[in-house]
């Protein structure tokens, strides 16, 4: 029999001190526990739940109260699946209310696009609650890549980044950009999966891909789709179509990638064609079909080598070996 799955936490809090109740929830909904009926909270079984969880039953306690965490098999009379999917469907909810809150930020940004302290310090707590949600969703909730997608496109509007100019990039192509340690998000999506491919396509046949929640302090690797970073969003503008300006990639197949990529990743629903529509329903399958962050984006840069190809073929050309 394989090792528990969920950990309960079961409490009982004193009419006094009056906060305590508030306090306790605060807690637990900050590590991400699901209530599953009345005084009883659920999280997945792991090293860090089990602090967490711990650490809440002991300040229940020295308030007075009376709280026990266990390892369970199942949840009361709730099916597995139940109990993921209240852990899916509060993440969904937190997800959803930082993109509404991204895109809030942006639009005043956007009318108000001076250095306003009050507005950079909205973006930094948005930030930050962005790395506490991914901290504890536990499933991949849906929403989390139009959350950060959101989020990048808000800092894009902060203070303007400039792209790469292509003869500048062009000019050190050969000795700057060659095998490298090429660094972004894990979970890759779509932006970052056609991204990926184009540069191990047309830029750095060598390129090694690595993935980080940071940007990481290392001059040797070369960021992508990451917040605040030259090969990222510019407004309105993908990270594919920003590789594709900054190292002078022009042709009709790229162009049209291009606009499939900015439709789904930007969520821009006047370009949702049948087209966009169907490469969407292939991304998010293999998010959901592929765990290992590194074989998910090899696939995903298959699949753009061959609807590349196909664009090619359908345009007339041969696809460069």
């Amino acid at each position: 029999m394989g090792s528990p799955r969920w950990l309960l936490l079961v409490h009982h809090l004193p009419a006094e001190p009056s906060n305590l109740r508030v306090k306790a929830w605060r807690r637990l909904r900050a590590v991400g526990a699901v209530l599953v009926k009345n005084s009883v909270y659920v999280l997945p079984q792991n090293r860090e739940s089990r602090e967490d969880l711990e650490w809440i039953r002991g300040e229940i306690v020295a308030q007075g109260g009376e709280a026990v965490v266990f390892a369970a098999d199942a949840v009361d009379d709730l099916a597995d699946d139940e109990v993921v999917e209240a852990f899916v469907q509060a993440r969904r909810a937190d997800w959803q209310d930082l993109s509404a809150r991204a895109a809030a930020l942006r639009e005043r940004r956007e009318k108000s696009p001076g250095n306003d302290e009050a507005l950079e310090r909205e973006f930094k707590a948005l930030r930050n609650r962005a790395a506490q949600v991914d901290r504890i969703d536990y499933f991949r909730a849906p929403g989390r890549d139009e959350a950060l997608s959101a989020l990048d496109v808000a800092a894009s509007t902060r203070a303007p980044r400039t792209v790469p100019s292509r003869s500048a990039i062009q000019a050190g192509a050969a000795g700057g950009y060659e095998a490298r340690r090429w660094v972004t998000r894990p979970r890759p999506g779509v932006d970052r999966m056609a991204s990926a491919w184009l540069i191990h396509r047309f830029i750095d046949r060598q390129a090694r891909f690595e993935f980080a929640e940071r940007l990481p302090a290392d001059d040797d690797v070369v960021p992508f789709d990451m917040f605040g970073v030259e090969f990222g969003h510019h407004g309105e503008q993908c990270t594919f179509e920003t590789l594709m300006a900054s190292f002078g990639l022009d042709e009709p197949a790229l162009d049209r990638i291009g606009r499939i990529v900015r439709t789904l990743d930007l969520k821009d629903e006047s370009g949702l064609d049948a087209e966009a529509a169907t490469v969407g329903r292939l991304v998010g399958g293999l998010r959901e079909a592929v765990e290992v962050d590194r074989e998910l984006l090899e696939r995903g840069m298959l699949l753009f080598e061959a609807l590349y190809r196909s664009f090619r073929r359908e345009a007339g050309g041969v696809p460069a070996t």
